[in-house]
């Protein structure tokens, strides 16, 4: 890395410092405020619970099924903070003889991370304390983080930028815009964007700075890396639609005939599928930056793993 672009990249990790500092939020004081979830609203909208995609479902049970994806959105969110926090205590070491701001800049975004947990923590004993028994998420995190731990830096970080730029793309264009979600979850998640927004630009800075220092051949591992991350993840997302399309058909309290269970069923796992892995990986800022650090070969082995995703 040049002096010149090592300059530019310090000054960026300064502006993600002042932009922490001056966005600081409180869970108590600022998310949650004494609230409860209303469970006579949505958790998220259509555009992530593909809800209205099922015309044989009662606008009530569009409703919950919102509900249950989004305590799973926010269950999936404590997820991924786990190794993303865990990697950036990693990352920061690197820089605690180096440059201080880039120090001060992960140390702040692994605290934020933190604060998320809690925060979507919370938000579950909220659902679970306002939703019938019966739900269950699933994944372990501590099982998940050592998996994703396991893989290279490389690829760890590409899955990170990807996760905190969908974040990013998920509150601006479906969550902010509807006016029929619960209050408080909507502001859980706008609060979220608040800091992730600095997250996804420390991202891209920590991916660029690692790739600068790696040969083509550890590059072209961490690609392969990030393929089996992938798939990883649409392995807990292909348990966990399973669990909550049965979770929801419970809850509707009707029969539902086999072709419609399927479609419940096929409908939730095409919704987290395009949550977890396809908007993210079909959103111009991560593309950019793929581009910038991989192949043409490269970038068609990561197409034809996404393929079979897209197709279904």
């Amino acid at each position: 890395m040049t002096a010149m672009n090592e300059a530019a990249s310090t000054l960026r990790y300064a502006k993600c410092i002042e932009a922490s500092k001056r966005i600081r939020w409180d869970i108590d004081r600022d998310v949650i405020r004494g609230r409860a979830l209303d469970t006579d609203h949505k958790f998220l909208p259509d555009g992530l619970s593909f809800a209205d995609r099922l015309p044989f479902l009662s606008r009530d049970e569009r409703r919950l099924m919102s509900q249950v994806q989004g305590r799973t959105y926010a269950a999936m969110f404590a997820l991924v903070e786990r190794f993303i926090g865990a990697k950036m205590v990693e990352l920061s070491r690197e820089h605690a003889l180096g440059d201080q701001n880039a120090m001060e800049a992960l140390v702040r975004l692994t605290d934020e991370e933190l604060k998320h947990q809690e925060l979507f923590r919370r938000i579950e004993r909220l659902c679970a304390d306002g939703m019938p028994d019966g739900y269950a998420f699933l994944p372990q995190a501590n099982d998940v983080a050592a998996f994703v731990l396991g893989k290279s830096t490389w690829g760890v970080l590409a899955l990170t930028c990807h996760i905190e730029i969908f974040s990013q793309v998920h509150y601006r264009e479906s969550i902010a815009a509807d006016a029929e979600l619960s209050p408080l979850f909507k502001d859980v998640f706008f609060f979220h964007w608040k800091e992730e927004s600095q997250h996804a630009i420390l991202d891209e800075l920590e991916w660029r700075r690692l790739d600068a220092s790696i040969g083509d051949q550890a590059r072209d591992a961490g690609v392969d890396d990030l393929i089996a991350l992938v798939a990883g993840v649409d392995g807990i997302v292909r348990l966990q639609a399973d669990s909550d399309a049965k979770y929801f058909v419970r809850l509707c309290g009707r029969p539902f005939s086999a072709d419609e269970a399927r479609a419940v069923a096929s409908t939730m796992l095409a919704a987290y599928r395009w949550q977890y892995i396809l908007s993210g990986a079909r959103e111009p800022r991560f593309l950019d930056v793929l581009a910038s650090l991989t192949t043409p070969p490269q970038r068609e082995r990561i197409g034809a793993a996404l393929a079979p995703l897209m197709e279904a």
